[in-house]
């Protein structure tokens, strides 16, 4: 891995703690204005304190972060579809790797359609972002989705996932959590991170699934509606770095969400 790799690498996966916290604020690629990143500007920079790297498209890079903030970005570099459209999985590349390189990333984050109509084509898109990211010295994040099909988030299937992902040179591979998640990440040879997925029902579900993963494998997480559509999302990041960078076990990180809460809201009280 030559230096560039290396250096980028270390913006996304911190050098200290071999783990990652990403806050994934992308959505808006096929969702539009998805509730509470209506206005992405309002919404990131809150968090820019807390986030190891965010990941997001050119568009809102340029639109809603400034560039002084010193944020490390992996850019969402695939799209093409919508969730009115007929099918989620046909993607193709959206942004060229020059584009990538001029907005200064850390890396790109490309999703792949396993078992999908488009399977071969979003694979064929990964393997060629992968050649122009070794070209040019930039890793690439292989994100396995599943589209509106949640029901195929199983260790089998994500172990299918990951590990293709990982045979086609990806260096960091996104994915869910699931049920006997390590036989996700024994025979996955990169790191992995998970995705949080629709929102869940509490705070601790988002701490436990986040220990959970860590405990299993993962070196980190790649949270967006978990976090910022919660009403306190700096207390959730900070809760989710305390269990990734600090080892904290959920109750102790639970307890950490709920101390910050309460001084947000001396803090509104007393305006």
């Amino acid at each position: 891995m030559d230096w560039g790799m290396k250096n980028r690498m270390a913006r996304i996966i911190n050098p200290r703690t071999g783990r990652a916290v990403m806050v994934a604020f992308d959505h808006g690629y096929f969702l539009g204005p998805t509730q509470r990143l209506e206005v992405p500007r309002d919404t990131i920079t809150p968090l820019l304190p807390y986030a190891d790297t965010i990941m997001l498209t050119r568009g809102v890079l340029r639109s809603s972060v400034d560039p002084e903030s010193c944020a490390n970005v992996v850019l969402r570099v695939s799209g093409g579809s919508s969730i009115v459209g007929p099918d989620l999985s046909d993607e193709g590349l959206t942004t060229s790797l020059r584009d990538a390189i001029r907005l200064n990333v850390a890396g790109v984050g490309i999703s792949v359609f396993v078992g999908s109509e488009h399977e071969r084509q979003t694979l064929l898109n990964l393997a060629e972002l992968v050649n122009q990211g070794e070209e040019y010295g930039i890793p690439v994040l292989g994100i396995t989705a599943v589209g509106k099909e949640l029901e195929k988030r199983d260790s089998r299937y994500l172990a299918l996932c990951c590990r293709i992902c990982a045979e086609l040179g990806t260096h960091i591979v996104k994915t869910y959590y699931c049920e006997e998640f390590e036989k996700v990440t024994t025979s996955c040879p990169v790191p992995i991170v998970i995705a949080g997925g629709p929102k869940l029902e509490t705070e601790m579900d988002v701490l436990e699934m986040t220990y959970n993963a860590i405990q299993q494998g993962a070196v980190g997480v790649d949270m967006g509606r978990n976090i910022w559509q919660n009403d306190h999302p700096v207390a959730v990041i900070r809760a989710i770095r305390s269990i990734v960078h600090e080892n904290n076990k959920p109750k102790q990180a639970h307890d950490l969400f709920l101390s910050i809460k309460n001084e947000e809201s001396k803090k509104v009280a007393s305006v």
